[in-house]
């Protein structure tokens, strides 16, 4: 493989990352937006709404790059709803093109339980853009790379097909990962549980392990020097190195039911939980001769105080803020907590199992219920600054920050704020 060969289009991805939000959970893939929130809201006035959409099903949230932003719902197609890739205009709200992905079945998870927990299902994963395409790994673990402009299909890998693929229940919410040029996905079989595909033309450029996946999106890391993409399997985490796949280290983690919250990499400690009583863990990376260890720094099991659902927390300054809680719909407690030791700072109730996001010095929270939130990323205490209601239907979604514009959806409608201050 000559990677040198790679390196326009790394320079490509890197100018889209510096200018949009890419994929799941930003830029860097760590809940992180550039930007902060130029202008807050008062309670009486709301943020400035630019457009509201439809947009049916499903709690995948936006990448946008340029003027579009991109989405999974459900759309009919052949006669029936199936899961859809969604373009539309960033500015207006207008619907581009939409290219269907798969007949929609997700095994009932977001319309099952109490009452506070139903309000449609569908997509779960997020697409991924770069300067010209965008990706998708839909439910039934087929990798798609489409132009941004027309929605022409450029490539597809179809993990069960080609790669003894395994699906998981409620189907795949794993959104997927880019680094470098490069796509990373868990979900094949034997020998091809884990891979890295080339972005440009779909080629794989190793495939490796026999792991099962779970409903977590990889995160990448610069630990100790190494760069390193980091899965949370049913084994655990499993860290690699991005060009070649080997693996650098690993720590064995409880599985049960469903993991949907990525790891959270702080210097060299890395936090990952899960609900189902699971609880969650850290461990402390170390170089031991070539390789590296993880040794444990904590272990908390159980729903209580660190579990996290498909909540992914931020980080700022060694504290971690973000939705601490299992199935705690509608009145769940954001919490800060100290990353190294596990200790919980504070907590404040009335979020739901939601998404946040870190803008400057503010966390950015998108409650269940459609409420968006700013408050202090600061250990000291909860202090919040703005709130207001921005959406209909159920929110299991995260919240975008980009260019001074908030853009936001739910299983029933999209919504773009604008907080620039201009």
């Amino acid at each position: 493989m000559n990677y040198r060969s790679l390196l326009p289009l790394f320079a490509l991805t890197a100018t889209v990352h510096a200018a949009a939000w890419p994929q799941y959970r930003g830029p860097n893939g760590d809940g992180r937006s550039p930007e902060k929130i130029a202008k807050l809201w008062t309670a009486t006035s709301g943020p400035k709404v630019v457009w509201k959409a439809p947009s049916e099903g499903g709690f995948s949230s936006f990448a946008v790059a340029g003027n579009r932003a991109f989405t999974l719902s459900l759309k009919e197609a052949d006669g029936a709803k199936q899961e859809s890739l969604v373009a539309l205009d960033a500015k207006t709200g207008k619907e581009l093109w939409f290219a269907p992905l798969n007949f929609a079945k997700y095994d009932g998870g977001g319309d099952s339980g109490t009452d506070d927990n139903k309000g449609g299902d569908g997509p779960r994963s997020t697409p991924t853009v770069d300067a010209d395409n965008v990706y998708t790994f839909s439910s039934q673990l087929a990798l798609r790379a489409f132009a941004a402009a027309s929605g022409k299909v450029l490539w597809t890998v179809d993990l069960i097909k080609e790669h003894g693929g395994r699906n998981i229940q409620w189907q795949n919410a794993a959104s997927p990962l880019l680094e470098g040029g490069m796509l990373y996905v868990a979900g094949g079989g034997a020998g091809s549980s884990l891979l890295c595909v080339n972005a440009k033309d779909g080629s794989v450029v190793w495939k490796a392990f026999d792991e099962k996946m779970t409903h977590a999106t990889p995160v990448p890391a610069t630990i100790l020097g190494q760069r390193q993409v980091i899965f949370f399997l049913q084994s655990g985490l499993l860290a690699v190195e991005p060009k070649t796949g080997k693996e650098l280290w690993r720590y064995a983690f409880d599985y049960k039911i469903s993991t949907a919250a990525s790891p959270v990499v702080s210097g060299d400690i890395v936090y990952c939980s899960a609900g189902y009583g699971v609880g969650a863990g850290a461990v402390r990376i170390t170089k031991e001769g070539a390789g590296f260890k993880a040794s444990e720094l904590y272990r908390a099991r159980g729903n209580k105080p660190l579990a996290n659902h498909w909540s992914t927390p931020v980080l700022k300054d060694g504290f971690m803020y973000g939705m601490f809680q299992f199935k705690e719909y509608g009145k769940g407690p954001v919490k800060c907590v100290d990353i190294q030791s596990g200790e919980v700072k504070w907590e404040q109730e009335g979020f739901g199992p939601g998404h946040v996001i870190l803008a400057g010095d503010q966390v950015l929270a998108l409650s269940d219920a459609g409420e968006l939130v700013v408050f202090d990323a600061k250990p000291q205490g909860y202090q919040e600054r703005a709130r207001a209601d921005i959406l209909e239907g159920k929110c299991w979604t995260t919240p975008v920050l980009v260019d001074g514009r908030i853009y936001a959806r739910s299983t029933k409608e999209a919504v773009c704020l604008d907080v620039s201050g201009k």
